[in-house]
C-alpha cells in the first residue's frame, strides 16, 4: 500500500471542504493500492471551516488538519503542508475544486513511470478574458527571465515526488513562491493539459491583488532581472546625459552656439531623475525588505491547532500538539 498525501489549503471554504473531502476518497476507494493522507492547512478561516473539518477528522484518521494562528498567505500555507506530508509523494488540489480530483490516478500512472514532478497545464481558463490574459502574460513573462526553467500555463495542480518532499523540507523562506521552487529543483517533470473548472461554490481567494502579489513574488523570488534592469536603465541614462554635455560642450566652444537657459527642460530632467531614482530604491527595498524578514525569522507561520498529527520533523508544528480527542472535546 503506497501512502499518498494530499495538499488541501483552505480559506473560509464551508461550503466547498465536505465536497472536497468526498470526492477525492471517492477517487482513492477506486484505487486499491494506494492509501491517502488528506492534510487540509485552514489560514485561520472566519466561518465554519474549521468547525467541519474537525468533524470530518474526528471520523477519519486519515484526515489530517492543520490551523494556522493567523492567515500567513497562501503559498506559506502551500509549503507548510508539502513540508508536513509523509506519503510517498503528494498531491496538491485547491479546495475550490477547480482542479478535478478525478485527475488524480492519471497523474499517479505518470509518477510510476519514474517522473519526479507531473504537473497540471491549463488548457482553458474559466475566467474572463482580460484575467486569463494576465495569467498567460505573466507565465509567459516569468519562464523568459527567470533562470529557472518554470512551465507556462502551469498552476499549483501538481504531483511532487518524495525526494521532491524532502528537499522542501529544508527550505526556509519567508516569501515562498512554492510552484516556482519546485520547478527549479529539476529532475524529471512533465506536464498534462486539462481543462480548469469554475469554482464549486464561495468566492475566489485570488482577488487581482492577490494575484499581482504573487507576481511580485515569483519575479523576485526566481530573477535578478528587475537588479539588473535598474542598471541597465542607469547606464544608458548616464550615456545619455554625457553625449548630451558632449554635444553642449562642442556647441559651445567649436561652434559658438549660444544655448538659451531652459527652465523647462531642466525641471523635466530633474523630476525624471528623482523618479528613476525612487524606483530603482523601490526594487532594492523589495529585495533587501526579504532579506530582513529572511533574517529575522520574521512572518513564520504559526500552528495554533493540529488534528491527527503525524508526528513529522517539521519547525512549523508545535511541540505539544493538540490531539483529536481534545479537539472533538
Amino acid at each position: 500500500m503506497i501512502l499518498v498525501s494530499v495538499l488541501i489549503p483552505t480559506l473560509n471554504e464551508e461550503d466547498n471542504v465536505r465536497n472536497t473531502y468526498k470526492r477525492v476518497m471517492d477517487v482513492f476507494d477506486q484505487l486499491p493500492d494506494y492509501e491517502p493522507e488528506l492534510i487540509f492547512t485552514d489560514n485561520h478561516s472566519s466561518d465554519r471551516t474549521f468547525g467541519i473539518l474537525t468533524e470530518i477528522a474526528a471520523k477519519d484518521p486519515r484526515v489530517r488538519v492543520i490551523r494556522f494562528s493567523r492567515n500567513v498567505g497562501y503559498q506559506s500555507s502551500v509549503l507548510t503542508a508539502y513540508r508536513a506530508a509523509e506519503g510517498a509523494c503528494a498531491i496538491q488540489l485547491d479546495c475550490d475544486l477547480q482542479d478535478p480530483p478525478e485527475l488524480i490516478p492519471q497523474m499517479l500512472d505518470t509518477w510510476r513511470k519514474g517522473y519526479h514532478v507531473v504537473y497540471g497545464i491549463r488548457r482553458s481558463l474559466p475566467d474572463g478574458p482580460v484575467v486569463a490574459w494576465l495569467r498567460r502574460a505573466f507565465y509567459t513573462l516569468i519562464d523568459a527571465i527567470s533562470q529557472d526553467d518554470l512551465p507556462r500555463n502551469a498552476g499549483e495542480f501538481r504531483l511532487t515526488d518524495r525526494r521532491i518532499l524532502d528537499e522542501l523540507r529544508r527550505v526556509e523562506d519567508r516569501s515562498p513562491y512554492v510552484r516556482g521552487l519546485i520547478s527549479g529543483m529539476g529532475f524529471n517533470q512533465i506536464g498534462f493539459e486539462y481543462d480548469r473548472n469554475a469554482r464549486v461554490s464561495g468566492e475566489s481567494k485570488f482577488p487581482l491583488r492577490a494575484m499581482i502579489a504573487l507576481a511580485v513574488d515569483g519575479l523576485i523570488n526566481h530573477s535578478l532581472l528587475p537588479l539588473r534592469l535598474a542598471s541597465l536603465i542607469s547606464l544608458v541614462g548616464g550615456l545619455c546625459a554625457f553625449l548630451l554635455l558632449s554635444g553642449y560642450i562642442i556647441g559651445k566652444l567649436v561652434f559658438g552656439q549660444d544655448w538659451p537657459a531652459g527652465f523647462a527642460t531642466t525641471t523635466t530632467l530633474i523630476l525624471l531623475s528623482m523618479t528613476l531614482n525612487a524606483m530603482f530604491l523601490g526594487i532594492l527595498g523589495e529585495y533587501i525588505g526579504r532579506i530582513f524578514l529572511q533574517s529575522k525569522n520574521l512572518n513564520r507561520p504559526l500552528v495554533e491547532i493540529e488534528l491527527n498529527g503525524g508526528g513529522q520533523d517539521n519547525d512549523t508544528v508545535p511541540d505539544h500538539r493538540r490531539t483529536l480527542v481534545e479537539a472533538a472535546e
